[in-house]
């Protein structure tokens, strides 16, 4: 095994999205759905690690239900998030998706969701690479729209 192959099986694969929804609340119609991790004491989108056999939309599909509630429908790409978590590499695949449905319970894993503005989830992600989406995420709204 190449030291490369080697480095990539010890990578931690995951997925997840930027789920938003339309709303009549928000300024350009759109809000994006967060969620609170208590073990992290963070906010975040939703994602989670791949099970063994799954794909990276598979997983992002379960993770989204898993952790708001919400069956969602994937659209655009988005930019692949690679960094350390406690020392191991990670690697998770975005999408942005819009949510079809569902409803939220509190868990141990999440115990609250919010659903805000763009500008509003922007401020209030914990993470910098989190916040990147926002911004592409937009972008890509905007594109759609013009």
């Amino acid at each position: 095994m190449s030291e490369s192959t080697g480095a990539r099986a010890r990578t931690v694969l995951a997925a997840g999205c930027v789920l938003w929804r339309k709303s009549p609340y928000s300024a350009d119609g759109t809000e994006i759905c967060l969620v609170h991790r208590p073990k992290w004491a963070d906010w975040s989108h939703p994602k989670g690690k791949l099970k063994r056999g799954e794909t990276f939309a598979d997983a992002a599909i379960r993770e989204v239900h898993e952790e708001t509630g919400m069956t969602c429908a994937l659209g655009s790409v988005l930019p692949t998030a690679r960094y350390l978590a406690l020392g191991t590499p990670k690697e998770v695949r975005y999408w942005a998706a819009e949510a079809t449905g569902g409803a939220f319970v509190a868990s141990k894993e999440v115990d609250r969701i919010l659903w805000l503005t763009p500008a509003a989830a922007h401020e209030r992600l914990t993470h910098e690479r989190d916040k990147e989406l926002v911004t592409v995420f937009l972008d890509i709204l905007r594109s759609v729209g013009s």
